[in-house]
């Protein structure tokens, strides 16, 4: 038999074609092309769409996996056509990975320090974890999602003299939060949602700063709308007072993949991982962070404030890793 004949075959009316592994090579990768091109195209319209295109697009950067692996079967299956389409996804891709939104310096002179930690302690599991970390980093406000009955008690207990202010939403399993500062508070309403999002105003050293916890149902299957509905509540309490520095701080169930967030963003908020390259540093699902997952907690703020560092801090007991930011409020003009 000739070589050639692993190469091509003839058909009857004597034009070549490529083999069936070819052909199979070529439609595996026309199957993962066409299924990121979905979500990408979703980003492109800068629209969440339905399940399970939310889901998938808080694993955007993951996306360069398939798609890689469909460009090297199109360059093995010499379908050229396909060769284009997997360069043109890589490239999309390797721009919605960059960070959003602008960064722009604090307004004013600096007045004041702050260290805010945010951390979802899963049914109020990784408690004890959490009140190890916070007696460690000692933050001035502390934010705290799915603190059960349980969790409030033992901050009550533990915390207490350290963070003798609060505010909180009682609640079973994953519905109650709190917010925990060594400055006097005096309460907001917050934003009502399924599970407890209090909010507060903070007097640090004279100045007032709007503190909110964020903790929106995550989008689930069957659920995006109401994901969509609180996330877009939080946005409203963001632009609710825009005379008053805000630190708006929690579990979003959201990335700047989703364009519910950065609709958050587009209120003139920062991310404060952006100040040392972290903002896709993983914090969910804690199990396969730093190697696999989204960023999906979050401590924004207001352009009065300027971030020194953020880390991200992990927790025992808990599918979520905390996040920890040294900020420094400017007093405006």
């Amino acid at each position: 038999m000739d070589t050639s004949a692993a190469e091509w075959t003839a058909r009857d009316d004597g034009r070549e074609h490529h083999p069936s592994g070819r052909r199979f090579g070529a439609g595996c990768a026309g199957l993962l092309f066409a299924a990121v091109s979905v979500v990408v195209g979703f980003r492109i319209a800068d629209s969440d769409g339905m399940t399970p295109v939310p889901q998938l697009l808080a694993f955007l950067p993951w996306l360069l996996v398939p798609t890689g692996a469909g460009l090297l079967l199109a360059l093995l299956g010499r379908w050229w056509t396909g060769t284009v389409w997997g360069v043109l996804l890589l490239g999309l891709l390797a721009w919605f990975i960059e960070p959003y939104g602008k960064v722009g310096d604090p307004v004013g002179r600096p007045v004041a320090d702050l260290r805010v930690l945010t951390a979802n302690v899963e049914f109020g599991q990784g408690t004890g974890s959490l009140v190890t970390a916070v007696r460690r980093e000692e933050p001035d406000v502390v934010f705290v999602e799915e603190c059960d009955y349980a969790c409030d008690a033992l901050l009550k207990r533990d915390l207490a003299r350290d963070y003798p202010h609060r505010r909180a939403v009682e609640g079973g399993g994953s519905e109650g939060s709190v917010i925990l500062s060594r400055y006097p508070l005096r309460p907001t309403e917050g934003v009502r949602a399924t599970m407890g999002m209090p909010g507060a105003v903070a007097d640090v050293d004279g100045h007032a700063v709007r503190l909110q916890l964020a903790h929106p149902m995550p989008p689930l299957p069957g659920q995006v709308d109401l994901w969509r509905r609180e996330l877009g509540a939080v946005r409203e309490a963001a632009t609710a007072d825009p005379g008053t520095p805000l630190v708006l701080a929690g579990d979003f169930n959201a990335s700047q993949d989703h364009a519910a967030f950065r609709r958050i963003l587009d209120t003139g908020l920062t991310d404060a991982s952006r100040t040392n390259g972290g903002d896709r540093t993983v914090t969910w699902p804690a199990r396969t962070a730093p190697t696999f997952g989204a960023q999906i907690d979050h401590v924004l703020v207001s352009r009065d404030f300027g971030a020194r560092r953020t880390r991200v801090l992990d927790l025992a007991d808990t599918d979520h890793r905390a996040v920890v930011t040294d900020l420094t409020l400017h007093r405006r003009r």
